[in-house]
């Protein structure tokens, strides 16, 4: 498999602005030169800490300074995320991915508890992925050694765009995160958000910043805004699906051994929508009532879904030891 980090904005552009049906069939192509196309990875997201977050995205239901429907609501028991989370691998969920409303992680008690959880739900056999805002390096270290198999944190938009979504912290400040998170050995989710009002030139970059890392994001999610009421956001119209498809395919394409995630959105996708992704190369959902604190199909429905197009589950930590293979001969 070929991977290649040095793609020019002119090279993405060409690819992102094909004809739909090519970009789709280039990208099913190279999506099926992995023996295991068929799988998807389902992960369960839940919020271990709702509300009352200092930052100001403009998308986000949970920033303290916009009036929406949502409940702060305390760091959670250890005891609640293990219900949880046996409850989502009961349901078929290789993964749990653990988010909190902060703007970084500090290290003080809630972290402590944080890393309880970790150990906890690592202990359990499930791949553990946390979204915290942003860390240090030690601190990303600390998850590391308590059993963290992965660690979050999009860009969400172009780095032109950054300034109009959110300023409250910079664009640069993400990637900093991202490196810490990387030279901790900490597997790497980075993906964005389409329907911020962006441009497709600002799309094109996003994918730009993601696919010219040294190292290709592990997991890259594409979320479709959900406008929620009382965000600066809230009268935003949703995306076509023609523009999912067009971000899934162009990621499958320009990472081509990157888990693409179909995320945020899902819900107001039909079936034969779905497929069309899983066609174009997403190979991972969030599966569960609620992402964070948007709607989300439940697990009932999406396995229904899985047997109609003929899809499997994936296994906790595939390919984890050939990768490791890979690190330790590099």
């Amino acid at each position: 498999m070929n991977i290649k980090t040095n793609w020019t904005l002119i090279e993405i552009e060409n690819i992102y602005h094909r004809p739909l049906l090519d970009l789709i069939y280039e990208a099913a192509t190279i999506h099926r030169g992995n023996k295991t196309y068929s799988e998807v990875q389902i992960s369960s997201l839940i919020s271990i800490k709702t509300g009352g977050c200092k930052e100001d995205c403009a998308y986000c239901p949970q920033a303290a300074r916009y009036h929406t429907a949502i409940e702060v609501e305390p760091l959670m028991s250890v005891e609640k995320v293990k219900e949880r989370a046996a409850v989502a691998k009961a349901n078929g969920a290789s993964r749990l991915c653990m988010g909190a409303a902060w703007r970084e992680v500090r290290d003080n008690k809630d972290f402590d508890r944080v890393l309880e959880m970790v150990s906890e739900v690592n202990d359990m056999g499930m791949e553990v992925c946390c979204t915290l805002g942003m860390l240090t390096y030690e601190q990303a270290e600390r998850l590391k050694e308590a059993g963290c198999f992965a660690y979050n944190h999009n860009i969400d938009t172009s780095s032109d765009n950054y300034n109009n979504i959110i300023t409250t912290r910079t664009f640069e400040d993400r990637i900093n995160t991202l490196n810490n998170v990387r030279k901790a050995k900490l597997s790497v989710c980075c993906g964005g958000i389409v329907g911020l009002g962006e441009t497709d030139e600002d799309r094109i970059k996003m994918l730009h910043t993601l696919s010219t890392m040294q190292q290709h994001p592990d997991s890259v999610p594409i979320n479709a805004l959900v406008a929620v009421k009382g965000t600066p956001l809230e009268s935003n119209e949703r995306i076509g699906i023609d523009e999912m498809l067009r971000m899934i395919a162009t990621a499958r394409i320009l990472m081509p051994a990157s888990v693409v995630r179909l995320s945020a959105g899902r819900n107001e996708m039909t079936i034969a929508e779905q497929a069309l992704c899983f066609m174009a190369g997403a190979n991972s959902i969030f599966a569960g009532e609620k992402l964070l604190t948007t709607p989300n199909p439940d697990f009932d429905t999406d396995m229904r879904m899985f047997k109609m197009l003929g899809l499997t589950p994936r296994k906790a930590f595939k390919g984890l030891e050939e990768k490791e293979l890979v690190e330790k001969t590099a």
